[in-house]
């Protein structure tokens, strides 16, 4: 499965779009921020690649700063 990761500037933006997106149903999480994309903030949030521009959009309508990219896959992911 392709995965995508928000970066954000800091702890409440994240949190916050984990309250927006959770009530979608969509599968995600939100995890350490991986060190090779960023310093910011220690959390981001893991979704499916699938989902996207959905992500952007919701995150957007609120007024939630993000930056998406892709996630390589772990070995585990398959």
């Amino acid at each position: 499965m392709s995965r995508c990761v928000a970066l954000f500037h800091n702890i409440s933006s994240a949190l916050r779009a984990e309250k927006v997106l959770l009530p979608t149903g969509w599968p995600l999480r939100l995890i350490p921020t991986p060190r090779h994309l960023s310093s910011d903030c220690g959390v981001a949030l893991r979704f499916g690649a699938e989902r996207r521009e959905e992500v952007r959009e919701r995150l957007a309508a609120v007024g939630v700063e993000a930056e998406i990219h892709p996630l390589p896959e772990a070995p585990g992911d398959r």
